[in-house]
């Protein structure tokens, strides 16, 4: 038994190991601020494993040059993409869609309940600005600091009067526009225009060099934190109208998501049964092997995190097919080596090589059309394709590296190499 086939045997039951404690049911988070990891180690199930809400908005593009249409387009779905993912939502689907002439934004938000804090959270164009008063008309004027000179804006709490407060921090052309407004504003007021709405205006006390600011108001803690997120999220480049709002409930539901479930389950344990009763001792080990594959793989899920919808366990189960098919490649390989009157270990080895050219070319070409769902595609073929792709990939490992090992520790051990021979 030579020191690489012990190395890899350990090596494959740490993995084991890990996966097993990632999979259990009441694993607790991982968070590890040092290492900006966090993650909370729960399955993440689709609209129609979960529910959830779906809904589109209508942007009005109606002031900007036709040519632009697209890159607008784009950024108002990457701005809405900020924002949802400030809200903790996981996985959430957003992408461009058309109705008619009318460009939108299509919206699902897996498991969410709080329907109308993500709609105002949308919606909200957090246009921020900065007025000094006129001395010759007593009215407000603009000064030319705005939301777009914002490095960044956080929420915390006035020590002296215990509410709220966004503190806001300038780029280096923003505090610059600071400083100047502040130093021909000493002992004058200077207002905060939010989305054409003056929500405080402060004098002066002294000139601000460091490009540093609070807003404050009227606000409960949801309202500074959404407050934060929209200016740090940027204004939305059009404006938008939510024309369409759905609430999902979970389509499949408890019953048929067990159903599913036991069906796969039946499918993997006929399987086992069919590679032990045909394979002999070869097949126990790639069934072992293959109970290793889907704890690494519900691992890697977990880990990602994957959202699970019943096209992507349609995936994952098909995937532990391509496993087995691995596996019955380099096992007839193998038989035809011993027939030949060749060593078990050379058998093995000549197993391996001979039927590896084969399980790369199928592997390749079906995680080639999975990145070109996942590239093109959306929604539910995206997620049949990732959890596809992942499967693919983690049974090639699983075929060639742990089932190899495990074959190997019996074929050098004299006493039990007899029990691989057909």
């Amino acid at each position: 038994m030579t020191k690489k086939n012990l190395f890899l045997f350990f090596l494959i039951l740490l993995l084991a190991g890990l996966a097993f404690w990632v999979d259990r049911p009441n694993v607790k988070p991982i968070d590890w601020p040092k290492l900006g990891i966090s993650r909370d180690l729960k399955i993440h199930q689709g609209l129609d494993l979960k529910g959830g809400v779906h809904l589109v908005y209508e942007g009005d593009f109606s002031k900007i040059p036709a040519n632009k249409y697209e890159e607008a387009h784009q950024a108002l779905v990457n701005t809405i993409e900020k924002r949802i993912n400030k809200l903790g939502v996981t996985e959430p689907i957003i992408q461009k869609g058309r109705i008619g002439d009318k460009r939108t934004v299509i919206i699902e938000l897996p498991g969410l309940s709080d329907v109308e804090q993500a709609t105002k959270m949308i919606g909200q164009t957090a246009q921020l600005s900065f007025l000094e008063m006129d001395s010759t008309t007593l009215q407000w004027k603009e000064t030319g600091l705005t939301g777009a000179h914002l490095q960044r804006a956080d929420v915390q709490i006035n020590p002296e009067t215990g509410e709220p407060e966004v503190a806001i921090e300038f780029d280096a052309q923003g505090t610059k526009l600071f400083k100047a407004i502040t130093e021909r504003n000493l002992q004058k007021p200077v207002a905060i225009k939010l989305d054409e709405e003056i929500i405080s205006a402060p004098i002066v006390q002294t000139v601000i060099n460091e490009g540093k600011g609070v807003i404050t108001g009227k606000f409960d803690m949801k309202e500074a934190k959404a407050l934060a997120i929209n200016l740090n999220s940027g204004a939305l480049p059009v404006p938008t109208k939510l024309i369409q709002q759905e609430n999902i409930s979970a389509t499949l539901g408890p019953e048929s998501i067990k159903k599913s479930l036991v069906a796969g389950l039946l499918g993997v344990l006929l399987v086992a049964l069919f590679m032990i009763l045909f394979y002999k001792t070869p097949g126990f080990l790639a069934t072992l092997a293959l109970f290793i594959y889907a704890l690494l793989v519900l691992a890697i899920f977990k880990l990602i995190p994957v959202t699970i919808t019943l096209a992507g366990l349609a995936g994952f189960i098909l995937s532990v097919g391509m496993a087995v098919d691995a596996n019955i490649l380099i096992f007839e390989r193998m038989k035809e080596e011993i027939k030949a009157g060749k060593p078990t270990l050379t058998a093995l080895n000549e197993g391996f090589r001979r039927a590896w050219p084969s399980i790369r070319d199928s592997n390749f070409s079906s995680l080639i059309t999975c990145f070109i769902l996942i590239w093109f595609g959306s929604g539910l073929v995206r997620g049949f394709a990732v959890t596809l792709a992942i499967g693919i990939l983690v049974s090639m490992f699983s075929a060639i590296t742990i089932t190899r090992t495990f074959l190997k520790l019996v074929v050098l051990n004299k006493k039990l190499e007899r029990l691989v021979r057909p």
